[in-house]
């Protein structure tokens, strides 16, 4: 595995939980 490939993991990762915390709050 490179260090380009963590790193976009990482960020995919992150943008799915800003998304599930969005999601969240909007439905609660």
């Amino acid at each position: 595995m490179s260090h380009a490939v963590g790193t976009s993991a990482g960020a995919i990762l992150v943008l799915f939980i800003l998304l599930v915390i969005i999601t969240s709050s909007f439905v609660l």
